[in-house]
């Protein structure tokens, strides 16, 4: 392979738009992908009673529905890479649209219990092409000193879509007088609360028809003038286009379509860059961040919390998320990514030992001791807070961005998919560990939290500033 280093120097790395807002409208017409990521993965939170109702169903078989769609999160993150190197990212994000449409609208009308986990197992997968095409559109498009911000994005608009979906789900639940079956517009409210989806999921559709398809297909295609064009438009005119068109061509010289077999490095082993890209998807789920936003409400109850307090607090977590998901957008490209990494894992360690300790305490009449019971609430949010400031963002940034071009697509497919499978793990283990020992529960968290520090410090390098043709 041709080394980049002889490449023709563009000036890409210090190059700013000339129209920045044009640049930040297309990064954020992408991550509305990321918006119905965490629209729909939490909406379900909303409507589980009434489906353990509608169905006469026990815990076991209501998790299966539940978790069902990570499933499908996998599957359809394993192949988007294939689908966006064939027929290119922005026909990848009409698909995805297209999917979470008819999955609303299945989800809202299921006849059956199974019909229901099959559109639940359908929006799981394009959920799963909605996590890896956004990061990886967005990292082609973005100038190299915007693109840490504008990758932030998609976990910006993942944070915003669990909390307007919670918003949403309380205002219908309310207008059907606080009950999850009481009638709303002709359906029980569960069924307008998966079914509104279809909102965002046709919005979605609608904005990948005005932005332009990623720089680097178009090459891979041959459309040499329109990949010009576009470098223009997001890179701006103080790049030498020329020298910016062969870098990336001279990047993609050896290059072919990448595919699960472009992942391995000898045997049946993946190249190191794979088994990093890996571990920092497992790391950001093992540290136990889902069990904040999937079961807290259930959680707090536990310990002698009412449920409307429990829905209040759950409320305000994903408030906090949203505050540190800020937070890391101002700093990813200031303070760079390896850094925000370690800060937030240590503050992870803090956050949830101190959980770990609260839980550990015997309950008086069913409820934590007062002091116990505010050191876990405020435990919980520093938790949820950096690990959002962190973890939450710098992992989709840097999955969009330090892979070899040759191997981007396929390998960001299999390090999403391990985030999915990591995913479901916590997510379908949390009730019976929990219910075995629940301090336990959170020092095993705690551990991994611990770990992720010198992973990050032996095995991760910075891509703060550095254009994507000098990953590999």
């Amino acid at each position: 392979m041709t080394s980049t280093a002889q490449a023709p120097k563009s000036g890409a790395g210090t190059a700013h738009p000339d129209h920045l807002g044009h640049v930040i409208f297309i990064a954020a017409a992408a991550a509305m992908g990321g918006f119905l990521f965490g629209y729909d993965s939490s909406v379900i939170n909303g409507a589980v009673e009434a489906i353990r109702g509608r169905y006469d169903i026990g815990s076991a078989a209501l998790a299966q529905v539940i978790a069902i769609a990570l499933i499908g999160c996998a599957i359809g993150a394993a192949t988007a890479g294939r689908i966006a190197d064939r027929i290119g990212r922005i026909r990848c994000m009409q698909i995805a649209a297209a999917l979470f449409t008819v999955s609303a609208v299945g989800s809202a009308l299921p006849f059956a219990l199974w019909d229901l986990a099959f559109w639940r197992i359908v929006g799981g997968f394009a959920i799963g092409m909605a996590s890896v095409i956004g990061p990886a559109y967005i990292a082609e498009v973005a100038p190299p000193a915007y693109r840490g911000r504008l990758g932030s994005f998609q976990q910006a608009a993942i944070v915003v879509g669990i909390a307007i979906s919670q918003l949403v789900n309380w205002g219908l639940l309310n207008a059907a007088g606080g009950d999850q079956r009481g009638k709303l517009m002709g359906l029980e409210a569960w069924q307008v609360m998966l079914g509104v989806m279809v909102i965002p999921a046709v919005l979605y559709g609608l904005l990948s028809f005005a932005i332009p398809e990623s720089p680097r297909f178009l090459l891979s295609v041959g459309k040499r003038e329109r990949a010009r064009e576009i470098l223009a438009e997001v890179e701006g005119n103080g790049v030498d286009l020329d020298a910016r068109v062969a870098q990336i061509e001279q990047a993609m010289t050896s290059e072919h379509k990448s595919t699960f077999k472009d992942l391995l490095g000898g045997g049946f082993f993946f190249k190191p860059i794979v088994w990093i890209g890996i571990g920092l998807s497992v790391f950001q789920q093992f540290v136990g961040i889902n069990v904040a936003f999937y079961y807290s409400s259930t959680l707090w109850q536990s310990v002698g919390i009412n449920p409307t307090d429990s829905f209040f607090y759950s409320f305000t977590t994903s408030i906090i998320n949203i505050v540190g998901t800020v937070i890391a957008m101002i700093f990813v490209d200031r303070v760079g990514r390896r850094p925000l990494a370690i800060i937030g894992s240590v503050g992870m360690v803090v956050g949830l030992a101190l959980e770990a300790w609260a839980f550990s305490s015997h309950l008086v009449d069913g409820k934590l001791p007062a002091t116990e019971g505010w050191i876990a609430l405020i435990a919980a949010h520093v938790f949820v807070l950096f690990f959002a400031l962190s973890w939450g963002v710098v992992v989709w940034v840097m999955l969009g961005e330090m892979f070899p071009n040759k191997i981007r697509a396929a390998a960001l497919g299999v390090a999403a998919a391990a985030q999915w499978i990591a995913n479901w793990a916590i997510t379908a283990s949390f009730p019976s560990l929990a219910d075995w020992n629940l301090s336990v529960t959170y020092v095993i968290y705690t551990v991994f939290a611990a770990l992720s520090v010198p992973f990050v410090l032996k095995f991760v390098k910075e891509t703060k500033g550095k254009s994507l043709e000098e990953m590999g």
